[in-house]
């Protein structure tokens, strides 16, 4: 066997090898996509969104937090350009994230960091965190490869499984269902404020200029997007600044 032939079989062993590894990681995040996705889809279908709209906001988004003020803002008659920002508001945390990743594969060419950027949610972004070896190693990018595509068709397939059930179910049981917006994100906030009290006065806070906003301009979408804003912008004071170790 010539040696181009053997490199070239060991170079795709160990890609297969970080394929396999990526997708065992990646199960946590699925058996938490799936229920979620479903939630997501049922919700969205109750908002009025066909099942093509529902998956393909999966396919183009892929950020549950986003999806489910996405469907929340609809419900309330929030107009797109209002949605579109809220998103971006909501998700400008992934520019963070991907500097991350990105400080973490320096070695892998920008045709491989892009996708892997566009694929971080909080879930892939965590799971990624526990990694970090990976990011180092010679074929490590398709490790996370690996596990975000496997998240990111279990999302999908929750998705579409979501919409095609809030076809069929009772209109009431659906609606019962919304419950679960806010359980996902109260589930989303109760960790952060157990590592810091001030997160969790940001988000009353929010809560309250939310409420004002609305009493004073009498538009929900808005209102979300500018309590989101100020609350957020609120952090750099109250949160307490992390110590540089040197």
């Amino acid at each position: 066997m010539q040696p181009n032939t053997v490199q070239q079989l060991n170079q795709t062993n160990s890609a297969m090898n970080f394929v396999q590894r990526g997708a065992f990681a990646a199960l946590p995040i699925v058996f938490g996509y799936l229920p979620i996705g479903i939630t997501y889809g049922v919700l969205a279908k109750q908002s009025g969104l066909s099942l093509i709209e529902i998956t393909m906001m999966s396919v183009f988004v892929f950020a549950g937090a986003a999806q489910f003020v996405a469907v929340s803002m609809i419900n309330a008659g929030a107009l797109f350009v209002e949605i579109v920002l809220a998103t971006f508001v909501l998700n400008l945390r992934h520019f963070v994230m991907s500097f991350s990743i990105m400080n973490r594969l320096r070695s892998v060419s920008l045709k491989w960091k892009i996708p892997i950027s566009l694929g971080l949610t909080d879930e892939t972004f965590s799971v990624a965190s526990l990694y970090p070896k990976e990011g180092q190693k010679k074929g490590g990018m398709w490790f996370y490869a690996s596990m975000i595509l496997v998240s990111y068709f279990a999302w999908i397939l929750g998705s579409f499984a979501g919409g095609l059930l809030g076809e069929v179910i009772p209109e009431a049981l659906s609606q019962s269902m919304g419950i679960a917006l806010y359980a996902m994100f109260i589930a989303l906030l109760i960790p952060s404020v157990r590592s810091e009290w001030r997160i969790g006065l940001i988000a009353v806070l929010s809560m309250m200029l939310n409420y004002i906003a609305y009493a004073i301009t009498g538009n929900q979408g808005w209102s979300i997007v500018l309590a989101t804003i100020l609350a957020g912008a609120s952090g750099i004071w109250l949160l307490p600044q992390e110590e540089v170790e040197e």
